[in-house]
C-alpha cells in the first residue's frame, strides 16, 4: 500500500492511496464470502452454496462494488490510524481510473482534520487572572431564609380585592403567541413586566381585565423589546399568605438542624459554595478568552457549520418551549428568514469552535486524560437518578454516554488546570 499525504487550505487534507493487486485480491475473497452469506440457490441452504457455483450466480458488478468498498474502507481507516490523522468528517472518496485491470486500486480521500493550534504562554496568561474573595452578606442569608419561609407558607382564601403582598393565581393570554397560561405569585414582587402587576391591584376572584403594555427597551428577548403587548387576565383566586415564624422550631422542620443558628450556618455554607462556583466559572472564562486573543488557529469550516446548526436547533427548541409557537410563526413575527437567524449565530459559533480547539491543544500539551474508573463513576451517578437500571439502560445509548462523559471529564480537568495557574 502506497500513500501520499497532501495538506490543503482550511484544515483539509488529501490522501492518495494505492492498493496493490495482491492486497486487492484478498479484499475480493472477503467480498465473495460476504455476498455468499445471503446467496440463495435452489438445492442449497442459504449461505451454504459452494464457492464455484456462487461465483456463477454473483453479479460481477456487485462483486466489484463490494470489493472496492471493502478495500477503500479498510485501507482508509488503517492509513489515518497509522499516521495519527484526526479526521473530523467522513472522507470524500474519488476512485482514480486505471487502464490495467491487474494494477490494483488507487483512490483519493479528502477530509477535514483537527488543526494544530499555535498557543501563547497560556500558563503566564492564566497567572494574570485574579480570583475575587467571596463574602456572604447577611442580606443574602436573609433572602434565602425568606425563600424557605415562603416554601412552607400556609394559604387562606380572601374575598376582598387583591393588594400588594397577596398571593394571586391568574389565567392570562398575551397577544404575541395568543396562548393561555396560568401562574401564581406574590403581588408586588415584580415577577412580570413593569405595569403588569399594578393592573391586577383591586381585582377580585373571578374578575377579568384587558390592558396593553410596552415591553421594556432592554427586554431580554431583543426581537420583542419595545413592542406593545395586549394582555387578557382573569383572577382565579386571591389568597392570604401566612409565613411561619423564623425560630428554632421552624429550623427543626427543615432537617437535621438543632436550632435557627445551625440553619443559618448551613445556608451561609450553601451560598458560599454557590458563589465560589460562579467565581470559578468567571475566572475560567476570563482565562480562556485571554488565551483565545493570542492564539492562532486555522478554523475548520465543518466544525463551524456544525456548531452553527446546533445553536439554531437549540434556539428553535427555546422558541417552542418559551413562546409556545412554531418557528415559522416566530420568523413571521420578527420578519426574518431562517438563514438570517442562523447568520446571527456565526460569530459565536466561530468563538466556540476556537475555544474547543484551544482546549484540545492544551489537553495534548498537558497530557490530560479521563480514566475508565472516573468515566464509570460519573455514568453511575447519572444512572442512579432513574428508578431502575433497566429503565436507564433502555433510555440511553451507553456508548455515546461514555464518549460524552469522557469529554466532559477532560474539559473539566483542563479548565481546572488553567484555573490553578491563576492568582
Amino acid at each position: 500500500m502506497n500513500i501520499e499525504i497532501k495538506k490543503l487550505p482550511k484544515s483539509k487534507m488529501e490522501l492518495k492511496i494505492k492498493v496493490e493487486q495482491q492486497d486487492l485480491d484478498k479484499f475480493r475473497e472477503k467480498a465473495i464470502s460476504n455476498l455468499m452469506k445471503d446467496l440463495q440457490v435452489q438445492g442449497f441452504r442459504k449461505g451454504q452454496v459452494p464457492k464455484k457455483i456462487a461465483l456463477q450466480k454473483i453479479d460481477p458488478m456487485n462483486l466489484l462494488k463490494e470489493t472496492t468498498e471493502l478495500a477503500v474502507k479498510e485501507t482508509y481507516i488503517k492509513t489515518i490510524q497509522e499516521n495519527k490523522i484526526e479526521a473530523l468528517d467522513r472522507p470524500e472518496i474519488e476512485i482514480l481510473p486505471t487502464n490495467d485491470k491487474n494494477k490494483g486500486l488507487e483512490f483519493k480521500a479528502k477530509i477535514s482534520v483537527l488543526p494544530k493550534v499555535k498557543l501563547p504562554d497560556y500558563k503566564k496568561i492564566a497567572g494574570k487572572s485574579k480570583k475575587n474573595k467571596i463574602f456572604i452578606q447577611e442580606k443574602e442569608i436573609e433572602e434565602s431564609l425568606k425563600w424557605l419561609q415562603k416554601s412552607r407558607a400556609k394559604f387562606s382564601q380572601l374575598e376582598r380585592s387583591a393588594k400588594k403582598g397577596d398571593f394571586v393565581e391568574i389565567e392570562f393570554t398575551e397577544s404575541i403567541n395568543n396562548k393561555t397560561a396560568k401562574d401564581g405569585f406574590v403581588l408586588g414582587e415584580a415577577k412580570f413586566v413593569p405595569g403588569f402587576e399594578e393592573n391586577l391591584e383591586g381585582m377580585k376572584n373571578g374578575e377579568g381585565k384587558e390592558f396593553s403594555l410596552n415591553l421594556p427597551k432592554d427586554y431580554f428577548k431583543k426581537e420583542l423589546a419595545g413592542k406593545q403587548v395586549t394582555f387578557k387576565v382573569k383572577v382565579i383566586s386571591v389568597k392570604k399568605m401566612d409565613l411561619p415564624e423564623l425560630n428554632d422550631e421552624f429550623a427543626k422542620t427543615l432537617g437535621e438542624f438543632s436550632d435557627l443558628k445551625s440553619l443559618k450556618q448551613n445556608v451561609e455554607k450553601g451560598l458560599r459554595l454557590e458563589n465560589e462556583k460562579k467565581e470559578s466559572q468567571r475566572v475560567r472564562q476570563e482565562i480562556l478568552d485571554n488565551i483565545s486573543k493570542e492564539s492562532e488557529v486555522e478554523m475548520p469550516e465543518i466544525l463551524i457549520k456544525k456548531e452553527q446548526e446546533q445553536m439554531l436547533e437549540n434556539f428553535k427548541k427555546e422558541i417552542a418551549q418559551n413562546l409556545k409557537i412554531a418557528f415559522e410563526t416566530y420568523l413571521s413575527e420578527v420578519n426574518k428568514t431562517e438563514k438570517e437567524i442562523s447568520d446571527l449565530f456565526l460569530p459565536q459559533a466561530k468563538q466556540r469552535v476556537k475555544n474547543f480547539l484551544i482546549l484540545k491543544q492544551i489537553e495534548k500539551n498537558e497530557k490530560i486524560e479521563a480514566l475508565d474508573q472516573e468515566i464509570n463513576e460519573e455514568i453511575d451517578k447519572i444512572l442512579k437518578q432513574y428508578p431502575d437500571i433497566k429503565t436507564s439502560h433502555n433510555q440511553f445509548d451507553l456508548g455515546k454516554m461514555k464518549d460524552y462523559t469522557k469529554e466532559m471529564i477532560i474539559a473539566e480537568k483542563i479548565l481546572k488546570k488553567l484555573e490553578s495557574f491563576s492568582v
